[in-house]
């Protein structure tokens, strides 16, 4: 038996043949046999996922061409702060689509052509008259770097038009969103075009949620993401360089995608768990992070030309930070805090094969505290300690599997968290990169039968 076996692998490799085969979507999907109002489609990108132009040149600023994806660092698009109200001013930046490819590397191009060519949608901009039958999909381009709560605004301007177009104040539509667009998505579903992140009562109103048939998130950092707070500490990495931190922290969505607090987040070298408030800007100030770092500091400094000027920006930033920090607070509560069942379905989808950061390390070493992300990053481990175990979960890369479900727990026995109110109505898990999980062909087969499946 194992040799009959090990002739017929010989065999598939030789003749460059795969094991495992492909869902045939145009056999699965293209033949339509029966007519009926399609509920539209609302397309929601993730952070970056969005191009962003100068509306004065027209010049593309992200992610732009392939020498600013190389050499650049993005530093134009930080936001400039109103000294008063901590909030960023108008940007100088606007939205201009969505990043579906760049150089050369497909982001979206696959899941539009997918709803396309497969699911016979066509792209549509809001404010064209609809056609009898006609299946439609929608792009929501938002600013990803302002507040989620402006974000989900946009969102029900779009979800007005598409009723506008149709003729149908009462028309429900279908949301597929990706990474923050999820987080977009969840905020309005719960609580509309309100702004609840003044004060920690959270009153939901389903408001968003009565415009939904069906919400279908994919690689959603519904607890937050590790990565996302190693690149407000470090920077993020583009190309050769890196999007300095000084620059992200212009942007009050980056703070939102911060891990939750009902999630350990934090450990020591021999493995103990740190009792740290993430959102206390004094917990920033004490490990020296982002704009505390004194050489973040000094790259700020060496901009003005002289240190007053610098001293006033670095204080406007600091209150700026514990504006946007305790908003995000709230924010993250504001979605998981117990709510009354939604109607409408909700779906998941993510990835649970790449080991990915769950937790940050934090050595000390020659009295200065060093974050470390990954096991191999360690100086100095302490034996029997297993720091794979400890740091890193099963996700894609970005986001664990236990964020994406929206449980402190890895573990699907232990009961969820009573502060953790996520009515999913099932998941489906795949093996992708966070980026990519919307170009997997499983992904886009189980979509399709999401979308095109009539209510019972």
């Amino acid at each position: 038996m194992l040799h009959i076996l090990s002739i017929a692998l010989l065999i598939a490799l030789l003749t460059g043949c795969s094991s495992t085969p492909r869902p045939d979507l145009a056999r699965l999907y293209a033949m339509r046999t029966v007519e009926y109002d399609q509920p539209p489609v609302i397309l929601i990108p993730g952070s970056f996922g969005t191009r962003l132009r100068d509306p004065q040149s027209g010049k593309e600023v992200w992610p732009g061409n392939l020498g600013d994806i190389l050499f650049s660092r993005y530093e134009q698009l930080a936001l400039s702060i109103d000294p008063v109200t901590l909030d960023p001013l108008p940007g100088a930046l606007e939205p201009a689509g969505i990043a579906d490819q760049a150089a050369g590397r497909e982001f979206y191009a696959q899941i539009m052509r997918t709803l396309e060519n497969f699911g016979g949608y066509r792209r549509s901009n809001p404010g064209s008259p609809t056609v009898t039958g006609e299946r439609r999909y929608y792009i929501l381009a938002y600013d990803w770097r302002q507040d989620i709560v402006q974000s989900s605004r946009q969102l029900d301007q779009l979800v007005r038009q598409v009723q506008a177009d149709y003729g149908n104040p009462e028309l429900k539509v279908d949301i597929l969103a990706h990474s923050m667009g999820a987080l977009v998505t969840r905020y309005y579903l719960r609580y509309g075009t309100e702004d609840v992140l003044d004060n920690n009562d959270f009153p939901v109103n389903y408001e968003g949620a009565r415009h939904v048939r069906r919400a279908i998130m994919v690689g959603a950092p519904n607890l937050g993401s590790i990565a996302a707070l190693q690149h407000i500490l470090d920077g993020l990495q583009v190309g050769l360089q890196r999007i300095p931190t000084e620059v992200l922290i212009t942007f009050p969505g980056a703070y939102q995608l911060l891990p939750h607090p009902i999630r350990s987040w934090l450990v020591t070298v021999d493995g103990r768990t740190l009792d740290r408030d993430l959102f206390d800007i004094e917990t920033w100030r004490r490990f020296q992070w982002s704009v505390f770092a004194p050489e973040t500091q000094q790259r700020i400094a060496s901009r003005f030309d002289n240190q007053a000027e610098a001293d006033a920006y670095l204080d406007l930033l600091e209150r700026f930070f514990a504006k946007h920090i305790e908003r995000a607070r709230r924010f993250v509560w504001s979605l998981t805090v117990p709510a009354p069942q939604m109607s409408l379905q909700l779906v998941v989808f993510g990835g649970d094969c790449i080991l990915t950061p769950a937790r940050i390390l934090v050595e000390e070493v020659k009295g200065e505290s060093l974050v470390r992300l990954y096991p191999q990053q360690i100086s100095h481990p302490v034996d029997g300690v297993d720091y794979e175990q400890l740091m890193l979960e099963p996700g894609d890369g970005s986001v664990t599997k236990a964020s994406l479900l929206a449980r402190d727990a890895l573990d699907p026995s232990v009961p969820r968290h009573r502060w953790s109110y996520f009515p999913v109505d099932y998941a489906v898990m795949f093996c992708e990169e966070h980026p990519q999980l919307t170009s997997n062909i499983n992904f886009q087969n189980n979509l399709l039968n999401i979308l095109l499946s009539r209510d019972e």
